[in-house]
């Protein structure tokens, strides 16, 4: 790359894009995502791809499920970006990755193997899955207004993705009880409930959270060789193993910072990005999903006043286009 090439921010998202025929399109097309899902496989001790393509056992929405196949996808993804790339020296600036996705960025910035991180969402996921309770609503409130709420009620701040885009988190009836109340105090405001099997990035995650931190301590970190976002702090991650490790203890009982997250990205001059992995839509196939991320994104972008441009690398047809941009 020389001093004109763009500075790229890879992103990854988290829970909640998973689907049926998820990496189908890639395992077809490319050599590497092949080698990935491989890999991934002989980790969790089943056929990802079965799971991923197939689901046969409809069990790609149970959390222990869903983490590692996420984030064998992400990794497949991008895998098949470099693939694309060729000879051409493309490397992210800064690696970010939203709750879950934070482990292919450490991936990407050298923290992590590809099959350290997916055994360690592996057992995240069975964690999370055994002892979470309750689930989560992502609102339309601001900060302040959210986090007023979610006291009366027992909840708990889940995420900060925008100025107006909280997750409160909760037990079922007292979000229940909470939902109901924005309903009628703030009509014009909006309150949908997550794929998620709990109450994720709360107080309600303190046991899991305790049990993983043995996890952590038994694996690998190196230290970072990409500046790497946190999204517990909502700057960038230390770049010694051990700080790595405490701040994704602490990312899975405190709310996910995913907007300062962005604001730390922007200040570092970033002007391209790239989302890798998963899929929205009501369509069967990969090629008519859309990105996870990309309205968050573009709406913090505009909020910052930055005009990066954005790819969306979640499938073949985007994979290449990403690539033959920033090749």
């Amino acid at each position: 790359m020389t001093e004109s090439d763009p500075r790229i921010l890879y992103v990854f998202p988290g829970q909640g894009c998973q689907y049926r025929g998820m990496g189908g399109d890639l395992l077809e097309a490319f050599d590497g995502p092949r080698e990935i899902f491989s890999r991934a496989s002989d980790v969790v001790g089943y056929d990802m791809a079965t799971l991923c393509l197939k689901d046969p056992d409809s069990e790609l929405d149970l959390t222990r499920f869903t983490q590692p196949a996420l984030v064998t996808h992400q990794l497949a993804c991008l895998a098949a970006f470099n693939e694309c790339l060729g000879d051409s020296n493309v490397t992210p600036a800064i690696a970010g990755g939203h709750s879950l996705g934070e482990y292919s960025a450490l991936v990407v910035a050298g923290a992590l193997s590809t099959e350290d991180a997916v055994a360690l969402v592996k057992r995240r996921g069975e964690l999370m899955g055994e002892y979470g309770e309750g689930s989560m609503l992502a609102t339309t409130l601001d900060l302040v207004t959210a986090r007023a709420l979610a006291d009366q009620y027992f909840c708990g701040i889940g995420g900060c993705n925008l100025p107006e885009q909280t997750v409160i988190a909760g037990r079922d009836a007292d979000l229940d009880a909470l939902e109901t109340e924005i309903g009628e105090r703030f009509p014009r405001k909006r309150a949908q409930r997550l794929r998620t099997e709990g109450a994720f990035h709360t107080y309600l995650m303190v046991e899991a959270a305790r049990r993983f931190r043995e996890v952590l301590d038994d694996v690998e970190f190196k230290p970072l060789q990409t500046a790497t976002l946190s999204n517990y702090t909502g700057g960038l991650h230390e770049p010694e193993p051990q700080g790595i490790r405490s701040r994704l203890f602490f990312q899975l009982f405190n709310p996910v910072l995913w907007f300062a997250c962005m604001e730390t990205a922007f200040a570092e001059g970033i002007d391209a990005i790239v989302e890798f992995g998963g899929g929205l839509g009501t369509g069967e196939t990969p090629a008519e999903k859309r990105p996870n991320l990309a309205g968050m994104v573009k709406k913090a972008q505009r909020a910052c006043s930055n005009d990066a441009t954005y790819h969306a690398a979640i499938n073949v047809d985007g994979i290449r286009a990403a690539a033959e941009v920033l090749g």
